[in-house]
């Protein structure tokens, strides 16, 4: 088992922690990451451009003029997308993006993300990031002290004074354990454990 120091908010080590191999030392599959960070991406994306085809257009279907004799061009009725205020022709329609992955393929993949993180020395353990105020600047002074310019911090529960102080903090983000997953991991160069966050992830990924 692999054994990390815990340090405090200013920087100091104060103990040690314990991780699980199951979910910290699994073997990481590139390909097994992308598949899911696509899912995570294409979940995002509402699919509802859409454009009104000439059946959707309302009008009257009726032959603007006859087709021969007039010394113009052939026209059919007012909805053609030729003319101004007609239906859209190759236009977008709703679809929806979403993938499908398994839970176990998911749950693997964040194992490899942390895996990934503590192969890599980008994983840090605090005891506790406590603020007695909502203020950016004391937050800031952390992270220099804990010797970091950001990264996504995970807690063991909501931290709204902790999330309003690091909120306009260039480079950060603050989640709580339950809301973990592989996007954000990777999206961020450090991952900054709360200690009790741990035996959150464990819970959840054991």
């Amino acid at each position: 088992m692999a054994v990390v120091d815990v340090i405090n908010s200013k920087g100091e080590n104060v103990s040690q922690v314990t991780l699980s191999e199951a979910i910290f030392n699994v073997p990481v599959k590139e390909s097994v990451l992308h598949d899911v960070v696509r899912m995570q991406l294409a979940r995002r994306r509402s699919g509802t451009a859409s454009v009104k085809r000439r059946s959707d257009i309302k009008g009257s279907t009726k032959k603007l003029f006859r087709q021969k004799g007039t010394g113009r061009a052939r026209r059919g009725d007012i909805k053609s997308p030729l003319l101004r205020g007609g239906g859209v022709v190759f236009g977008p329609e709703n679809r929806d993006f979403d993938l499908k992955i398994s839970k176990k393929v998911r749950r693997q993949a964040l194992k490899m993300a942390l895996t990934s993180k503590l192969q890599d020395a980008k994983l840090t353990v605090v005891d506790g990031l406590d603020m007695d105020r909502i203020k950016t600047k004391d937050f800031i002074t952390v992270l220099n002290a804990m010797g970091k310019r950001g990264g996504l911090i995970v807690t063991n529960n909501k931290n709204e004074t902790l999330s309003l102080s690091a909120r306009n903090v260039p480079g950060v983000k603050i989640l709580p354990a339950e809301g973990l997953n592989v996007y954000d991991l990777l999206r961020y160069q450090d991952l900054i454990l709360l200690e009790g966050a741990i035996e959150a992830i464990e819970g959840r990924l054991a």
